[in-house]
């Protein structure tokens, strides 16, 4: 077999579970017939050849086995039928910091660590400045880690993993660690690591970045391969997968766009009051959004819908615009929405923005589309809103 080869062959994967796990004699004796066993098949006859070089993206809803096959690969599990077969060293990016012991130092645990994914002693001590380094952990690294930062945590855990000598790097929604500075240094060390001629499986609810690294992609489905084949194509079927949902549960995992693809938000830009791109604001400017639609043709006028929310989420304000009553036509249509005076007062800000016909369904949202800075214009006394009442005494009738 050749290095960084991967060949699954008819590969199905069954979980024993139990509705309530007696860990006792009193609760097997109390919860008796309760206990009993049930199979769930994660995966059922799944088929895949990936070739030296590379880059495949798994995408599908969560419970469709994405992460159950990743795990086959890297051969932390077994199948209950089929083969898997991989040529090489495999680096596993699927649980990031899976080992570290909480009372260690970060400076114990990479040498833990290290050891676990099978380096020797002398290898991880020629890597140990790099990884530091990398993880930017350089004046905690003799800590505990159980005082870290679960940020700080998991950028050390990276750090380990993307410094081994793989042929094979399996990597399971590990873009959301720490902050966005650090999220691009991670994908420029996987893109690195393609370049290199490394073999890559990739599992994320962001579509974009599956876009960005992987030129193939497969669809699972309910244990299933539904597609196998070009990236847009198997982002565009997971989507309308998603489209009844007006809140999928992916969200929490990283989705960001979803929707049949009939009409699309193609851009999205906010504007100054000369026109130009903005992404800081004072409070009480002139604020613009301007939006360019694409529909197929014989697409009804959708409606649009606007939700601005806080840095928490909190819904600050929402908007629907129904497309007909600005002249709805097929193909391209570019809209814009214009407020004379920003009325928010202080805070990070973004918009999500959506698009759904007349039954309700979705045919695209984009859950992040923008994002902005609201600074104060120097009268504000804090709080989200900018208030824009005025006082006035009132004459009591003692008075008159």
């Amino acid at each position: 077999m050749k290095t960084g080869q991967i060949r699954v062959e008819g590969v199905s994967r069954r979980f024993r579970v139990r509705a309530n796990e007696a860990r006792s004699l009193k609760e097997l004796f109390v919860l008796r017939g309760r206990t009993e066993a049930s199979d769930v098949l994660a995966l059922e006859g799944v088929s895949l050849a990936v070739e030296p070089g590379e880059a495949v993206g798994l995408v599908g809803r969560n419970g469709s086995g994405k992460s159950t096959l990743l795990r086959l690969i890297a051969g932390i599990i077994k199948p209950t039928e089929g083969r898997v077969a991989v040529g090489g060293r495999v680096g596993s990016l699927l649980e990031l910091g899976a080992g570290f012991h909480p009372d260690f130092s970060g400076r114990e645990n990479v040498f833990l660590n290290g050891s676990i994914y099978g380096l020797r002693r002398a290898q991880i001590r020629e890597r140990f400045d790099e990884i530091v380094a990398f993880a930017e952990l350089e004046q905690a690294i003799d800590r505990p880690v159980r005082t870290y930062s679960s940020g700080m945590y998991m950028r050390l855990g990276f750090a380990i993993a993307a410094h081994l000598d793989a042929d094979v790097l399996l990597l399971d929604e590990v873009f959301a660690v720490g902050d966005e500075a650090f999220q691009r240094k991670c994908f420029g060390t996987v893109f690195d690591f393609k370049q290199r001629g490394g073999t890559i499986v990739f599992v994320s609810h962001d579509a974009s970045q599956v876009e960005r690294l992987c030129e193939r992609a497969v669809l699972l489905r309910e244990g299933r391969l539904e597609f196998d084949g070009p990236t847009h194509e198997a982002i565009v079927r997971y989507r309308k997968a998603l489209a009844a949902d007006a809140d999928p549960a992916e969200r929490a995992a990283g989705l960001r766009e979803w929707g049949t693809g009939e009409a699309m938000i193609t851009d999205a830009r906010l504007v100054g009051s000369e026109g130009e791109a903005r992404q800081q604001f004072l409070a009480g400017e002139p604020f613009s959004l301007r939006l360019r639609i694409e529909a197929e043709n014989g697409i009804a006028p959708p409606q649009l819908q606007l939700e601005l929310r806080d840095e928490g989420g909190l819904l600050v304000a929402s908007d629907v615009l129904d497309t007909g009553s600005v002249g709805w036509a097929a193909g391209t249509r570019e809209l814009r929405y214009d407020v004379e005076r920003l009325p928010l007062s202080d805070g990070r800000f973004h918009l999500r923005l959506g698009l759904a016909n007349g039954e309700g369904e979705l045919l695209h949202w984009l859950d992040d589309a923008l994002a902005f800075r609201v600074y104060p214009a120097g009268e504000e006394r804090g709080g989200v809103v900018r208030l824009e009442g005025s006082w006035t005494a009132e004459q009591n009738s003692e008075s008159r």
